[in-house]
């Protein structure tokens, strides 16, 4: 028997353990109730978005993209309602099983669907994978019969990008395709796996004008991810639609002339605004072919063809101006004061310059020639003279003025820059010093020179209307009949004695342009010929009897009226001989259409046979 002092001794010591275990538990509970406090009350601010971002799933919305229109507002690019399936994997609960129920509605490959499953591990499990494209309206309604057999399937309506008018408008509207890359600062939008972006033409040069703006939705998922309901959001904003300044009736004439050459380009652009009347490039392609689904044998056998349909040679082909650049020497030398409209310079076949030899064109000569005569017979001895004279830093100057060697930015996000070149350009480029020979084959487009068609008719509309013209392919809204620009910095007297002299090329006896002729009653065209050598073997053997790959490029720029100008045009057909015999009646006629489109009065019919007044031989 425990005699009373034990008892108190056990109870003493029970007292002890339960105020020891009870003081650890409010101590325990003390803590709890602090981190508590914390979380919810001091930690609110912190945690508080945490909180939500856990509970609340945000989710991009595409926008629909703009139209492209030409100007008589003719749908060339557009956006057909379709059909798709999309699978959340957050509510599948097992992807793989639901995608292989999926496949007995809807053709899915099995390289595709392993395709999509990987995907979805690699993304977030709330993000919607598009399975497929296109689908019918029956399996849509097959599909959504059966969407408590599916879960995580639903069927959207999304837009799928048309093309229309054809190869005569595929370089200038370009396609869509899939974003390869992404930015830091780059729209989050563009990272949904069904957005597109412009690959090439205006599709690409008016991106941010068509792509429009994403939307979101806003939606509140359980611990696991699962979508419970729909919060709020706000919608895409469409893509504005741009209006082109081309017509698709007349690219359709204009890119069947070209068609008869194998390569060629040609552009034309309306003085009076600036905008780009008609720009073809041959051989073309169909955009709706390669948007709607090419296959990649198709693609890749596209990209390596031997020709490059997938060149827009009117803003991208970059080749010798030869000739054609001829007014800008004259101009230079002009300015400088280092010529007259009378001072003569003896042409007698070649050009010696340290101990070599440059030869004319003519081998037996030209004779003493004057600035007028030397454009109009394109006498390559009077400027290779010319351009020792007035320097290669004079004429790169003139060039630049005139629109060569610079970008544009006409819309077309493939244009080439061309090339001037000058002592600081070699030296940079080769480490090099400039020779006296380079500066008389610059002075006749030769050389290092390059230029692009549209760059060569900036040049000729801005020698014709004595502006800076600058050229645009998304049709202008003016408050009066003409774009402002600025005056460029030249004389007038200067700029009449050369457009004297185009017009002289075209409508005088001897002129090298004589093929581009109108007839009688006709708006009357001053232009300039041009033929570029791509090989030595062209200078001493006739064109025809080298093989294509080794002829000359054939040049042609002209503006037209000669007296009121409203359209400037340029051509090349790539390794097409004489710029007088080829190039030549290619503008002519491409004018001739243009003229008949914007006033059929003035012209007449476009087939009333137009031959020129003759063939003249090859010239410089």
């Amino acid at each position: 028997m425990l005699d009373r002092n034990d008892d108190d001794e056990i109870r003493r010591r029970f007292n002890r353990r339960a105020l020891l275990v009870g003081g650890t538990q409010a101590a325990a509970l003390s803590l709890v109730g602090w981190r508590l406090f914390d979380l919810q009350v001091l930690g609110h601010g912190r945690y508080g978005p945490l909180a939500e971002e856990n509970r609340i799933s945000v989710q991009l919305l595409a926008p629909k993209r703009g139209r492209i229109l030409d100007r008589a507002g003719r749908v060339l690019a557009d956006n057909d309602e379709m059909f798709r399936v999309v699978l959340v994997p957050a509510l599948a609960g097992d992807p793989a099983a639901v995608l292989s129920s999926v496949q007995r509605i809807v053709s899915i490959s099995t390289e595709d669907a392993d395709k999509h499953l990987r995907r979805m591990k690699r993304q977030s499990p709330n993000l919607p994978t598009v399975i497929a494209e296109g689908v019918s309206f029956e399996q849509v309604a097959q599909l959504n019969l059966l969407a408590p057999q599916l879960p995580g399937i639903r069927t959207e309506i999304y837009w799928r990008r048309r093309y229309y008018g054809g190869a005569p408008v595929g370089h200038i509207v370009g396609y869509v395709g899939n974003v390869e890359r992404f930015g830091v600062d780059d729209d989050a939008v563009l990272r949904l796996p069904e957005m597109r972006i412009g690959k090439s033409g205006a599709e690409a040069g008016f991106e941010g004008i068509v792509r429009g703006v994403g939307g979101a939705q806003r939606l509140e998922v359980d611990a696991r991810g699962r979508i419970i309901r729909n919060l709020d959001g706000t919608e895409p904003a469409p893509g504005r639609d741009v209006t082109l300044s081309i017509d698709q009736a007349l690219q359709q004439i204009v890119l069947a002339r070209l068609q008869r050459e194998r390569r060629a380009a040609c552009v034309v652009l309306d003085v009076t605004t600036g905008e780009i009347a008609a720009m073809a490039s041959t051989p073309a392609f169909d955009a709706a072919e390669v948007a709607e689904g090419i296959t990649e044998q198709s693609w890749q056998r596209l990209i390596a063809a031997e020709d490059h349909p997938l060149l827009n040679r009117a803003v991208a082909g970059q080749y010798p101006p030869g000739s054609t650049v001829k007014m800008v020497t004259a101009l230079a030398a002009l300015k400088a004061g280092l010529i007259d409209a009378k001072d003569r310079i003896s042409c007698d076949g070649a050009f010696t310059l340290a101990d070599q030899s440059y030869r004319c064109w003519k081998r037996g000569g030209h004779g003493r020639m004057t600035l007028h005569e030397a454009i109009r017979s394109s006498c390559d001895v009077y400027f290779f003279e010319l351009a020792r004279r007035v320097g290669i830093r004079a004429i790169a100057a003139t060039a630049h003025d005139l629109g060569l060697g610079e970008l544009h930015d006409c819309g077309l996000p493939d244009e080439k820059a061309g090339l001037v070149p000058d002592p600081d350009w070699k030296r940079g480029r080769w480490n090099a010093s400039w020779l006296a020979g380079e500066t008389i084959l610059a002075g006749i487009g030769q050389g290092y020179m390059l230029a692009t068609p549209l760059q060569l008719a900036v040049m000729t509309a801005r020698i014709a209307t004595g502006r800076r013209i600058k050229p645009t392919l998304e049709r202008r809204v003016h408050a009066g009949p003409r774009a402002e620009f600025s005056s460029i910095d030249y004389a007038d007297t200067h700029l009449e004695l050369v457009r004297a002299a185009m017009l002289a090329v075209v409508n005088d006896t001897g002129g090298t342009g004589a093929n581009a002729y109108l007839g009688p009653g006709r708006p009357s065209i001053a232009g300039k010929t041009g033929t570029s050598q791509v090989s030595r073997a062209s200078s001493e053997t006739a064109q025809s009897a080298l093989p294509w790959g080794q002829r000359d490029h054939a040049l042609f720029v002209a503006y037209t009226p000669a007296e009121n100008p409203r359209f400037a045009a340029a051509a090349i057909v790539e390794h097409g001989g004489s710029g007088g015999a080829t190039a030549a009646p290619l503008v002519r006629d491409v004018l001739l259409a243009v003229l008949d489109r914007a006033d059929p009065s003035v012209t007449g019919s476009a087939a009333d046979g137009v031959v020129g007044r003759g063939n003249p031989g090859r010239e410089g």
